[in-house]
């Protein structure tokens, strides 16, 4: 019995001990985080790295590193770009009122050295991946418009764990 006593009381003390740490630990994280918000973009700063979202298509083009189709505007509240550590990733979704079609061949000729294109009705694939960066088109109808969804994903999860980013 009083073994069994033990080995209770040490499994409360550790779960207590846990319990504080983790307490410690996100009370450090919560009272070193800051939070931006201007004009709708909002800037989220951790000790882990920082996220963002921008309303701004130039903008999202830019930090997703290909041009944006012309005339697509930005699908509110779906852009964000997050850089953790030596990772860094952007993701955007644009419309237009053109044919997916068209749209495919516009990104086709802009990533000619895509891994995979795939086609399925309106639906449409791209995927380009290369030592350091993997960025992924993917083009469908919604709601009688083309949305298009752009990310990119490069640095240290990319590449395998090389440290020359």
């Amino acid at each position: 019995m009083i073994v069994v006593a033990v080995i209770v009381g040490l499994g409360i003390l550790g779960i207590g001990v846990v319990s504080f740490i983790g307490y410690r630990f996100a009370h450090r994280i919560a009272s070193e985080s800051r939070v931006h918000n201007r004009d709708g973009n909002v800037r989220v700063e951790t000790p882990f790295g920082s996220v963002q979202s921008t309303t701004d298509p130039d903008e999202a083009a830019r930090d997703l590193g290909i041009e944006s189709y012309p005339g697509a505007t930005v699908v509110k509240g779906t852009t964000s770009k997050m850089n953790m550590g030596n990772m860094h990733t952007a993701a955007a979704d644009f419309e237009t009122g053109d044919a997916p079609s068209a749209v495919a061949d516009f990104y086709k000729s802009k990533v000619p050295g895509a891994n995979v294109i795939s086609s399925e009705a309106d639906h449409y694939a791209i995927i380009s991946t290369d030592k350091k960066n993997m960025l992924t088109i993917s083009i469908e109808p919604k709601d009688g418009k083309t949305r298009i969804h752009i990310a990119k994903v490069s640095g240290k999860l990319v590449d395998g764990g090389d440290s020359d980013n």
